[in-house]
């Protein structure tokens, strides 16, 4: 990978930009490279290792012209590769910002301990670490991470093919923002499918004195005594708040990128500044469905008991409806927005890191994929 030449077009400047960083992946890349050569399939055996050797210097005094470009790429890119670069980014974003995530969950208690009541998160993640142990804010983390590679599979293997399908409906030869969120939204229904489950477990072991001793153990608990449909209690609230969480994060994503990004290179610098905006405004307009989708994960004890006062034993929270009545009676209108702040520091730099890792794996196996096939065909001509 190689910076391009500067010039009037501002559209190649803006590409450019980010030559620098560009190089470093190009680097992390060649060192990479022998790992993601064995996750494609191979064809033929030591020949084949010779005769790369052999066109390897032809290869590199050819011409940037003669090799693919990032935005011829994504064309080409199979199933596979979606699925892959998905899965590693959907990965590495849920346990890099793990920690923050559990202050997101505690913040949006509405009845918190009051040894778990902090005033903002940094705050809240040095009394965590003081009072409850190093570990402790990423306690649910192995839940999150073998949940987190089949959704993100799903959802990025979805959202290409289907905006591809839509685009070319809609508006052949370009990009289109309808087609863009409609495939945002078909991909939050395969993406939430897989992942609510992990949520519900990931959200409870992050709560304050959570009584479970693991993964497992929490699972055989909520099982027993709650039955499998809790596993997916959240879940119409998950798709009403994801639904346009994802519509409009995509929408904005590829909106940037045409500001930013016009020719559609890699370029890890204007992925990752889309990436945080879109999840930074998508994140602070879905807040309000957030709250009440953590509270019915959670289930709180302590609200469980404030609501039964005088009513009668309330077994459990159930439905979206319910759960916005309990937000605004214990919390108001300000209820709805507990724990935006965090939210919002969450999202920015999860998406950021999402679209970055996933764009760069998608490269990196599709440049693979095409350099392997001009080899074959370089080889067949010989």
């Amino acid at each position: 990978m190689t910076a391009e030449t500067t010039g009037n077009d501002p559209g190649v400047a803006g590409a450019s930009a980010g030559a620098e960083v560009r190089w470093l992946g190009g680097r992390f890349w060649g060192v990479s490279e022998s790992i993601v050569a064995s996750l494609t399939p191979r064809i033929g055996g030591e020949t084949e290792l010779q005769t790369v050797d052999l066109l390897r210097s032809a290869q590199d005094a050819q011409s940037e012209d003669c090799e693919p470009d990032y935005e011829g790429l994504p064309q080409g890119a199979s199933t596979s590769t979606h699925m892959l670069a998905g899965a590693v980014a959907g990965i590495m974003e849920h346990c890099l910002m793990f920690p923050i995530d559990c202050v997101k969950t505690r913040m949006q208690s509405l009845q918190p301990d009051p040894a778990a009541r902090y005033r903002n998160v940094m705050d809240a993640l040095r009394r965590i670490v003081a009072t409850e142990g190093i570990w402790r804010p990423l306690r649910g983390l192995n839940a999150t991470a073998i949940g987190a590679g089949p959704a993100h599979a799903l959802y990025f293997a979805s959202y290409e093919k289907i905006k591809k399908t839509l685009s070319d409906v809609i508006h052949p030869g370009a990009n289109s923002h309808l087609a863009n969120g409609a495939a945002g939204c078909v991909a939050t229904l395969l993406h939430d499918a897989a992942m609510n489950p992990a949520e519900v477990v990931k959200q409870r072991m992050q709560m304050y004195n959570s009584p479970y001793r693991g993964v497992l153990d929490c699972v055989r608990a909520v099982w027993q005594k709650e039955g499998p449909s809790a596993f997916y209690r959240s879940y119409t609230t998950q798709l009403t708040m994801n639904v346009p969480f994802q519509a409009l994060h995509f929408m904005t994503y590829e909106y940037l990128q045409e500001l930013l990004n016009p020719h559609r290179q890699y370029n890890p610098s204007s992925h990752m500044l889309s990436g945080a905006l879109a999840g930074a405004i998508a994140a602070a307009a879905t807040t309000p469905l957030d709250v009440c989708k953590t509270l019915l994960n959670t289930q709180e004890s302590l609200t469980l008991s404030s609501l039964s006062s005088g009513q009668g034993a309330h077994r459990h929270i159930s439905g979206l409806a319910h759960a916005f009545r309990t937000v605004y009676r214990l919390g108001g209108l300000r209820g709805f927005f507990k724990g935006v702040q965090a939210r919002v520091i969450y999202q920015m730099p999860s998406t950021a890191i999402s679209w970055s890792v996933y764009e760069f794996f998608k490269y990196g196996l599709t440049k693979h994929q095409h350099s392997k096939r001009r080899t074959q065909k370089m080889e067949a001509e010989m």
